[in-house]
Parts: structure tokens; C-alpha cells; sequence
């Protein structure tokens, strides 16, 4: 992807901030891409980087397994900033000390800049004294040879160092604390310092540049051959699909596939909303095959897999000399999914990762694949798409099915749409769906005893989700006003046949994950 562009490589050692740190530098209008931490130096100079940043990491480096970058990255020649572990694999490689803290340090800290080095510092250019976010039970307890202190804390004597006198043209700097996080006040203001004054690099990452790039790079991949876009009228598949359509124009067509598993009136609306776009879209409507296949399966793994099997062999019905795939698959569906982020855990699947049958022979465009979600909703804005579909909130690819936890009928299908419809239309008529970034309802397996009209009821439990993210790597609940939920709670027991009792979710991303399967 970045060849064309001035970029950055984040080598992952285990952090749950790395995703920050790309996030960070992409804010300052340069592009960067995670790789893991034992990538070699000789792959590392492929991409062309012109700085290379260490993330941090839930190891120790004294440790006879830990974790370590290739050597050879020192001798590429270009800046390398490491964050915490990576301040701490920078100590260990060029022959400093680190130990175990006598004191961990974890939360807000007292960064105080050195009165000498510190000022003179290139890192540090209007950086004043300021709070500092710290994770770490480990700290450099001997500065490596051609190496100064720049700045301090009450239990971090070498907060952040640099290479000085006979290794200052290395350009290798260290930070002990997290400038990515936003609770390190002047953290962006570093890393551009980093970025641009130390490395260079002059900001060229724009959703201008970037469709213009793909563009470019799709036509390349396609040649004269015809593209296939399953599309779902979500903002990841209809920005994909609208993309590569810029790209090679009739080439292209899409795909959508009526599962039954839909939001109310989902097909029709979809189907009218991607008209305007000037895509070739054809409707599959195979939700009978869809319910008759998932009736009365409970298991989630179960589910998917049935959706995943029936909706290949409709798609195949649909598809007919096309070469390759279009699929909407951003950056954090393939963190998640494939664990690129080194020493990291894959959470969970996602549909829309890991292709499909060979036998299929197709493929695969994946043009947003870098992109966290924000920048895809901003690439989107680029293209005129607008900004009724780039604002709905995120739905799962297994739709509903996934919503309605247990067994899976019709009827319950219908009653959730209900139920959802309605918060969903409060949310947008008390100005509050936009203001949160996903919101739904699940349906419990589960009943409870109710009155209503004077008479014993034993029906089902509604639990409704908002919550509050950038990229859904991590989110919080939504702190809705009680009254909204009154409303909403007293609407759907009154109005949605099968449901006495409503619950609202408030739990966050982790521990919990934002759908319920």
C-alpha cells in the first residue's frame, strides 16, 4: 500500500495501544502500517519506511524468551522511536540495563523534561512539564553507552533517552511512557515532532491520496477482468464497492444477498439507497433457504457456519465469469481474525476474513483493508457517498442471527426487528444516534414472569446495547439518559407482541466484545 507514500512501520510487541499508535500517526497525515515484531530488517527495508516506531508490550526483556526486533533494523538508516518495551528492547540492544521497578507505574505520571538535554531535544520542541500515561512494572536502570536522558518522572529516572555525541546520527529515541494514548497531553505533538522534525516525512496521508492510490492500484489488480461485490448496504462494502466502480467502472458488479436475518425492511430500503450510487446491483432474495436452513439452531458457532455454507452457494448462483471479489474488510478485521500483531490473540472470526472456496476460483480486491473505520466513513465522504449510509452504524455480517441468542425462528427474527425498530427510531429522533457509535437490541434466550393487564405473563427479555468507540477496537457504554430509556423500554413492552421486560447493557469492550455472539 504505502509505496507511494512517505510511511511508517509499527513493529507490534503485544501492545493493546499499537492500534493507537498507527491511529496517531495517520492523524498527523502520514500513513503507517503494523507489522509484527520479528520482522526482518530485509522485509522491514521492502515497504520503504522513513521511520520505524517499537510499540510497547506485556513482556520483560530480561526474560531469556523475550521478545526482540531484528538488529538489522538499527542499520537502516532511518529514526526509530521505541514506546515503553520499546524503550526497553532499544536499552538492552545497544547495552543498558533493565530491571524489574521496585515501584510499577501505571496511570497518569509527572513528566519533567531535563533542563539541558531535554530542551535541546528535537522530541521534545514545546514540550513543556506535563502529565504522562504509564504502563510498566519494568524500567532502564543504566543509560546505554551514547545515550542522554531527555526527560524524567518520579520513579523513572530515564523516562526518555536518545542517541547522543558518536550515536547521535543513529537518530534513535526512546519514551518510557504512552504518547499515543490521549491522557499524555502533548503525546501527538511528540510524535509529529518525531515524524516530521526528526524524520522528515512530510504529510501526504489523505483520503485524496488514498483513493487516488487505490484507484490506481485496482486497475492494475483487474486488468479487463470482471469484479464481483457482495454488498450489504453497510459502509464498509458500499465505500469498497463505490471505490473500485471509480476504478473500472461497468467491470464491476454487486451482489446482495436478502438472508431473511435483515433489520425491518432492510432489502427495500438498501436497494433504494444504492441507486443514486451508479452501481449494478442485483438482489438475491434467498431467505427462505436462509431460515429454513438456520430453524431452531442455537449454537452461534453454528449459526455462522450455516450462514457462511449458504450464503457461498447463493453467491455462486449469482456470480457468473468474474475473476475477483470485492470485499469491505478493514484493519481491525484481520487484527482480529489473523493475530498480525505478533504475540497478540485472535479474539474472534469475521465473516469477511479468510476468503472462500477455492473452488470458487476468485480473487480477492480488499481496497479498505488498511482502513480503520473513521477513515473509511472519510474516504466515503471523498467519493459523494452520502451521508445517510456512511453514518449507519456497524452491522454484523451474520445480521440478526446473531442478535437473537438460542434458537433461531421466524417469529423471534420478527420480534426483534420490532423491538430494534423502535429504538433505533428514538435514538434518531432524540438526536442520539449519531452520538453513539453502535446501537442495537438482542434478543435473551430467556423469559421472565410479567403483569400486564391484570394477568400473569411469561415472556421475553429484551436487552438493548449503545456504545461509544472510534475504531471498535475498544469502545464504553453509552451513557443514556434515563428518561430515553423509559421511553424506549415502555414503547417496546407496549408495542412488540412476546416481550415484558427490557434491560440495557452496560458493559464495556474489554472485557466484553460489542455484539453479544
Amino acid at each position: 500500500m504505502a509505496t507511494s507514500l512517505q510511511s511508517v512501520i509499527v513493529l507490534d510487541f503485544g501492545s493493546q495501544y499499537t492500534q493507537l499508535i498507527a491511529r496517531r500517526i495517520r492523524e498527523v497525515g502520514i500513513y503507517s502500517e503494523i507489522l509484527p515484531f520479528n520482522t526482518t530488517a530485509d522485509a522491514i527495508r521492502e515497504h520503504q519506511p522513513k521511520a520505524i516506531i517499537l510499540s510497547g508490550g506485556p513482556n520483560s526483556v530480561y526474560d531469556e524468551s523475550a521478545f526482540m526486533p531484528d538488529p538489522g533494523i538499527f542499520s537502516l538508516g532511518v529514526p526509530i522511536l521505541g514506546i515503553c518495551y520499546g524503550l526497553q528492547a532499544i536499552a538492552k540492544h545497544f547495552g543498558g540495563n533493565v530491571e524489574s521497578s521496585s515501584k510499577q507505574e501505571f496511570g497518569r505520571a509527572r513528566m519533567l523534561v531535563s533542563d539541558n538535554a531535554g530542551r535541546e531535544s528535537m522530541l521534545f520542541r514545546d514540550i513543556p512539564d506535563s502529565d504522562v500515561w504509564m504502563s510498566h512494572g519494568d524500567k532502564v536502570t543504566r543509560l546505554p553507552e551514547g545515550f542522554r536522558v531527555t526527560a524524567s518522572t518520579e520513579n523513572a529516572e530515564m523516562c526518555a533517552i536518545e542517541s547522543f555525541g558518536t550515536k547521535a546520527a543513529l537518530k534513535v529515541y526512546g519514551l518510557q511512557f504512552h504518547p499515543e494514548v490521549q491522557h499524555s497531553l502533548y503525546g501527538k505533538q511528540l510524535l509529529s515532532n518525531f515524524l516530521i522534525d526528526i524524520a522528515g516525512i512530510t504529510p501526504d496521508w489523505s483520503p485524496k491520496s488514498f483513493i487516488e492510490h487505490q484507484i490506481e492500484e485496482i486497475r492494475k489488480q483487474a486488468g479487463n477482468s470482471t469484479v464481483v461485490c457482495g454488498i450489504s448496504g453497510g459502509v464498509d462494502s458500499t465505500v469498497a464497492a463505490v471505490l473500485v466502480s471509480r476504478a473500472i467502472g461497468k467491470q464491476l458488479h454487486c451482489v446482495f444477498v436478502d438472508n431473511g436475518l435483515l433489520r425491518k425492511n432492510e432489502a427495500t430500503k438498501v436497494m433504494e439507497f444504492l441507486k443514486p450510487l451508479g452501481l449494478k446491483v442485483t438482489l438475491a432474495d434467498a431467505s427462505d433457504l436462509f431460515l429454513d436452513r438456520l430453524k431452531g439452531v442455537a449454537s452461534p458457532e453454528k449459526k455462522r457456519k450455516i450462514i457462511g455454507r449458504t450464503f457461498i452457494r447463493v453467491f455462486e448462483e449469482n456470480i457468473h465469469d468474474e475473476k475477483f471479489l470485492v470485499q469491505g474488510t478493514l484493519y481491525p478485521d484481520v487484527i482480529e481474525s489473523i493475530s498480525v500483531k505478533g504475540p497478540s490473540e485472535t479474539i474472534k472470526s469475521h465473516h469477511n476474513v479468510g476468503g472462500l472456496p477455492k473452488r470458487m476460483k476468485l480473487k480477492l480486491i480488499e481496497p479498505l483493508r488498511e482502513l480503520f473505520k473513521d477513515e473509511v466513513r472519510a474516504v466515503g465522504r471523498e467519493l459523494g457517498i452520502p451521508e445517510e449510509i456512511l453514518m449507519r452504524h456497524p452491522f454484523p455480517g451474520p445480521g440478526l442471527a446473531v442478535r437473537v441468542l438460542g434458537s433461531l425462528t421466524r417469529e423471534r427474527l420478527d420480534v426483534l426487528r420490532e423491538a430494534d425498530e423502535i429504538y433505533i427510531d428514538e435514538l434518531k429522533s432524540s438526536g442520539l444516534y449519531q452520538k453513539v457509535w453502535q446501537a442495537f437490541s438482542v434478543l435473551l434466550p430467556v423469559q421472565s414472569v410479567g403483569v400486564m393487564g391484570d394477568k400473569r405473563t411469561y415472556e421475553n427479555v429484551l436487552a438493548l446495547r449503545a456504545v461509544e468507540s472510534t475504531d471498535g477496537m475498544t469502545a464504553d457504554w453509552a451513557h443514556l439518559p434515563h428518561d430515553f430509556l423509559a421511553r424506549v423500554s415502555n414503547r417496546i413492552i407496549n408495542e412488540v407482541r412476546g416481550v415484558n421486560r427490557v434491560a440495557y447493557d452496560i458493559s464495556s469492550k474489554p472485557p466484553a466484545t460489542i455484539e453479544w455472539e
